[in-house]
Formats: C-alpha cells, sequence, structure tokens
C-alpha cells in the first residue's frame, strides 16, 4: 500500500499500561469511548485479539441518519505494547503503548484513505484517540 500517505495521532494517558491495555482492547470499554464526536456512538463491539483475529466495531450516527462496520484482521498483537492491523478496506494501521512512569504514550499510526482530506481523517482519528484517554483516565 506504498500509495497511502501514513498518519500519526498520539496521546500520553496517566493511566498504568495495564489498565491502558485493557481499555483499549475490552469490547465492553470500546463501546464508550470508539466515537470521534458526541453524535456517533459504538453500539457493539466484537474483538478477536490475537495475530489473525478479527474484530468489527460497528459506529453509528445516534440519530439513526447513518452508520458503518469498522473492522480488520490482526497481524501482530504484544500484549501492552504493540497491535498491528489490517482494516478491511486494506489500509494498515500500527498502535504503539510506551510505558512511562507517569503513564502510557499511545501512538497510532494508519495509512490515509482516499475519500476525505488528510487533516479530517487525522481530526477524527485525533478526536477519538482524545475520547479513550478521557474515558480511561476517569475509569
Amino acid at each position: 500500500m506504498e500509495n497511502h500517505q501514513e498518519i500519526t495521532v498520539r496521546a500520553f494517558i496517566h493511566a498504568p499500561v495495564e489498565k491502558v491495555w485493557e481499555c483499549w482492547v475490552t469490547p465492553a470499554d470500546i463501546i464508550h469511548w470508539n466515537n470521534a464526536t458526541s453524535e456517533w456512538h459504538t453500539p457493539f463491539a466484537v474483538n478477536n485479539l490475537y495475530g489473525g483475529g478479527t474484530f468489527l466495531f460497528r459506529m453509528e450516527a445516534k440519530d439513526g441518519s447513518m452508520g458503518f462496520d469498522f473492522e480488520g484482521t490482526y497481524q501482530k498483537v504484544i500484549p501492552t505494547e504493540q497491535i498491528e492491523y489490517t482494516i478491511a478496506d486494506g489500509r494498515k494501521v500500527k498502535i504503539t503503548f510506551i510505558s512511562t512512569e507517569s503513564g502510557v504514550e499511545v501512538i497510532e499510526t494508519f495509512e490515509a484513505e482516499q475519500i476525505n482530506s488528510l487533516e479530517l481523517q487525522q481530526a477524527g482519528w485525533q478526536s477519538i484517540l482524545d475520547h479513550f484517554k478521557a474515558y480511561t483516565e476517569s475509569k
């Protein structure tokens, strides 16, 4: 996928890496933070977290006007350190968890799609990551 530009978003979560990991990978947690705006939600999530495993997060507008399945297949899973997966459309994503004394830096790099602007994609993925940070730190 060398024709895809990569975009990176990041957040620092003030929590132990074990908590950050659990909130990132547990479907009961994912449904609480996986949205870019308050008008959207994730009514359900399925996550088979292992190399070759698949995931599916249903993302919908709360008013029912639209929705889509965000799904893919895991290539690499190193608990509390790294996740790599391929989205159903073929784009690749890498998430790195860097543990420090005061928390965890989450760095997410993804291949951009060709429909929306790079700025819109970065803003959307950053917003979801910011919701993850807020959810995890408040849990």
